[in-house]
């Protein structure tokens, strides 16, 4: 397994979160806000964990914050911005929007490096998920030729990338929700206290 020194923790909340009304990895869940449970998911696993954010409430997490270093472009230029940032080949990155993350998801991530791959993503729910992955830093390189000609899609730079999937066994599934919704966030509130 590659060794915490080598992986950095990068956590995507410079989302628009048109859906939610409010600022993603802001929300309070059971006492928390999300981003919390997301820093003690990467927690054991990376030397360091950085935010890709242009709000500044985020300091409050006294983590290392980014700017995009190129605006209004979207997930992939908030993973480029990471990977510009960080100091290692490795890269756990994640959106703001999963509290229910855990370690064990992540280790996953991890455990599947084979030296070849570019990414690891978790696929879940019959979902293909590049917000819950592993990049190499090498995808900076690709990442940036695409966002120079005004390709955003992130789909569209991990064809480029040799990706490996690896895919959750259905229990696991819930971990991995994204709350995109207030009507969402009460369905999770409500499943939690079960």
């Amino acid at each position: 397994m590659i060794d915490k020194k080598d992986i950095t923790g990068i956590i995507l909340a410079g989302g628009k979160s048109s859906r939610m009304g409010k600022e993603k990895g802001l929300i309070n869940f059971n006492g928390k806000p999300f981003v919390q449970y997301i820093i003690s998911a990467l927690r054991p696993l990376v030397s360091k964990t950085l935010i890709i954010s242009g709000n500044s409430d985020y300091d409050v997490f006294k983590l290392e914050r980014f700017e995009d270093i190129i605006k209004d472009a979207g997930p992939l230029a908030g993973i480029y911005t990471g990977l510009i940032q960080s100091k290692t080949d490795f890269n756990l990155v994640l959106s703001c929007d999963i509290p229910l993350i855990r370690t064990e998801v992540l280790e996953l991530l991890i455990k599947a490096q084979d030296g070849k791959s570019d990414v690891f993503q978790i696929v879940g729910n019959g979902k293909h998920m590049p917000l819950i992955a592993l990049y190499h830093r090498r995808c900076e390189r690709i990442f940036y030729e695409l966002l120079q000609n005004d390709e955003r899609r992130l789909y569209v730079a991990l064809n480029q990338c040799k990706v490996k999937n690896v895919v959750l066994n259905s229990e696991k599934d819930l971990l991995t929700t994204n709350i995109n919704t207030p009507e969402e966030l009460k369905t999770i509130a409500h499943g939690s206290n079960n």
